[in-house]
């Protein structure tokens, strides 16, 4: 028997006189995508989550057309490297797919980073994923993209370090008298065994950084860049390989960089201050503290404290 072929129904024109209101954003969220990346020349392939969504200006339109975005993705981002590029090319195609609809298009992508971090001392070296979320946006304003990353480090209290050295100050004073003559040999023997009378306390800690990257000045993503500036200002991001020699470095490091959850937010500000690659930023520092139940916050933007940042509202 033969059937009529007839045009398949489509309703996303029809409209509700009682319902006609314009849409902020509309579109779809966890699309699994294997996102290519090229880092340092190597082209990778990692596991990511998407949300792609478009604005509905039209209060008369009841719908828009998902399965354009999700054709549009699979033709861009699924074939090509992630840059600037590949994302512009996305957000125009979702747009070109909705011009009787849509003014604006936006994307997030969240995925781990996987870098391979060398030891502080042995030959040895190990993997760390950083979560990253990219979102970027094509409408008036052209196109704007935010990086945003989380990175684990240790921190370690001053205050408790210096009560703990005060604890140790006492404790050999009450063993030796001021005038008894020890020798270097006796001194060192007397720390080996009572050095730890008291230790401060450290606890693992994130920072949490969003940066805006100026429109017209970046082609690849400065993922690394990033990473790298933010670690390097903290000086103690936690390891992976780890021999007793880098134990102890690890410990070294910890020691001549004590910080307060202030310090940490004013020595990542200072990093992302002295590079031009941000066109404004946002940090959060979080030290999950082991002395309390809470955790310590500071938060702080690229202009003055309590100051207006675009990144803040989105």
């Amino acid at each position: 028997m033969n059937i009529a072929t007839h045009p398949l129904p489509d309703i996303a024109h029809q409209t509700h006189a009682d319902q006609q209101q314009a849409l902020s954003w509309v579109g779809m969220s966890g699309i699994d995508l294997p996102l290519l990346m090229n880092d340092e020349s190597q082209a990778t392939t990692l596991p990511a989550k998407i949300d792609l969504h478009v604005d509905l200006y039209d209060p008369r339109q009841r719908g828009i057309h998902m399965s354009r975005l999700y054709l549009a993705l699979q033709d861009t981002l699924a074939q090509s490297p992630l840059n600037r590029s590949s994302l512009e090319q996305l957000l125009s195609r979702a747009l070109d797919s909705h011009t009787d609809t849509s003014l604006q298009a936006s994307i997030s992508i969240h995925f781990d980073l996987p870098l391979l971090r060398p030891a502080l001392k042995s030959e040895f070296s190990g993997w760390k994923a950083y979560p990253v979320t990219l979102q970027a946006q094509l409408g008036l304003r052209g196109l704007t993209t935010e990086l945003a990353v989380e990175i684990p480090y240790s921190s370690t209290c001053p205050c408790s370090a210096a009560l703990s050295r005060q604890l140790l100050q006492q404790a050999f004073s009450q063993q030796f008298a001021p005038d008894v003559q020890l020798s270097v040999d006796q001194v060192n023997d007397w720390l080996q065994e009572h050095g730890s009378l008291a230790t401060p306390h450290s606890q693992r800690s994130t920072a949490r950084l969003r940066v805006e990257l100026p429109q017209d000045r970046w082609v690849e993503l400065p993922l690394r860049k990033l990473i790298d500036c933010a670690e390097a200002a903290l000086q103690t991001p936690v390891q992976t390989a780890v021999k007793r020699e880098d134990e102890q470095a690890f410990a070294a490091l910890n020691g001549s960089n004590q910080m307060f959850v202030e310090d940490a937010a004013r020595r990542l500000k200072q990093a992302l201050l002295a590079n031009d690659d941000w066109q404004d930023f946002w940090i959060r520092v979080e030290h999950h503290e082991s002395l309390h139940a809470h955790d310590a916050v500071a938060v702080c933007t690229k202009g003055i404290p309590g100051g207006y940042s675009p990144l803040l509202t989105r």
